[in-house]
């Protein structure tokens, strides 16, 4: 199989190190294993800037979504009503989870280039007392776009509202202090910012918000609070868990750690965000999301002017050595390129020979 690299949001390009963890068959009843378990939960809250005394953290197997709707299906009880925040895909996609399993809501919806008004949801939180939850997306993968969760956060501490935020695409690659940020929840997965493999998403939960909601849950295998008080035991998962997958993140975690932390990776997205873009402009290939919005994880791209065909372009570039993304909007034609993992400024520019010659072999 040709090997590439990924330029998408996750799963992303790992290191030779951590794919190496994945050669090792792990018992999931074995202490060792479980002492893992235990090491990852505290690595996380200590990322986040909290302690184990206010929060704590839940492995759950499966993707992203899996950990999104097990807040969702967990967290809210049949009294509750939550107001979902979107300007994306992802955040509509809690709005489809909501509707699966009848969750009371209202629905502030943005355009997806645009980030959410705190002055309207001020609004929206006066006229509606009865709304116990606030959800909404850190930064949307539609787009790259990154919206402001703090500004929401004072919001819901002021308004006495739980606040859960998916932080897929951020977390590790954008700081996030979750107390200062006032988030009771929030989700990401293994395959994103700190660069492992797929196959579980965890979630950071405030203690007492998380002993709140025991016996809301809609779902056995998706139970949070009942997977939290299993592997506060002694670090077993309830069922099943991706041993290869937690190995993998194991070693990202300390790959994370020996490589100057989140704020040595942030500048490393960024700087390589910046180069990218740059250098699209140059051939006619401009950005979706204007700047003062922008994340430095993925970037939507508008189609240049010229015959542009997505399928073609892929292919040319996959063949060079390079996996990018379609695009998620329909009103306008676009591709998005992600900016993670083992993605460095010599990829970036790579890129940019690579589409140099599409479009001069197109013109």
């Amino acid at each position: 199989m040709k090997k590439y690299k990924l330029l998408t949001p996750g799963p992303l390009t790992t290191s030779d190190a951590v794919k190496a963890e994945m050669l090792f068959d792990h018992c999931t009843w074995d202490n060792e294993y479980k002492t893992i378990t235990q090491k990852i939960r505290a690595q996380l809250l200590k990322l986040a800037h909290v302690s184990e005394d206010a929060y704590t953290a839940i492995l759950m197997q499966g993707s992203g979504t899996f950990g999104v709707e097990a807040v969702l299906s967990s967290v809210i009880g049949d009294k509750d009503k939550v107001l979902f925040i979107t300007n994306g895909a992802y955040g509509e996609r809690m709005l489809d989870i909501a509707d699966y399993h009848r969750l009371n809501y209202l629905a502030y919806n943005e355009e997806y280039n645009i980030i959410p008004d705190a002055a309207k949801v001020r609004a929206i939180l006066t006229e509606n007392p009865d709304i116990t939850h606030v959800a909404m997306v850190h930064c949307e993968t539609t787009t790259g776009i990154l919206n402001d969760i703090h500004a929401i956060g004072e919001l819901c501490a002021e308004f006495g509202k739980t606040y859960i935020v998916d932080a897929m695409s951020s977390f590790g690659g954008i700081d996030i202090p979750l107390e200062d940020d006032h988030i009771d929840f929030m989700i990401s997965s293994a395959n994103k910012c700190i660069q492992g493999v797929p196959g579980f998403s965890f979630i950071l939960a405030r203690t007492a918000a998380l002993e709140a909601s025991k016996g809301n849950a809609r779902s056995l295998s998706l139970d949070i609070y009942d997977q939290w008080k299993t592997m506060n035991k002694d670090g077993k998962w309830r069922f099943t868990s991706p041993t290869h997958t937690v190995l993998a993140f194991s070693k990202a975690l300390d790959e994370l750690e020996e490589r100057g932390g989140v704020e040595a990776r942030y500048q490393r997205y960024a700087s390589n965000n910046k180069l990218l873009i740059e250098k699209m402009a140059v051939l006619g290939i401009n950005a979706y999301i204007d700047e003062a919005y922008r994340s430095p994880i993925i970037t939507t791209f508008l189609y240049p002017e010229q015959g542009f065909d997505f399928t073609d372009m892929y292919n040319f570039v996959k063949e060079r050595g390079y996996a990018i993304y379609p695009g998620k909007l329909t009103k306008v034609d676009t591709f998005r390129m992600g900016n993670i993992g083992e993605i460095y400024k010599e990829d970036v520019e790579n890129l940019y020979n690579i589409f140099y010659d599409y479009l001069k072999q197109n013109a």
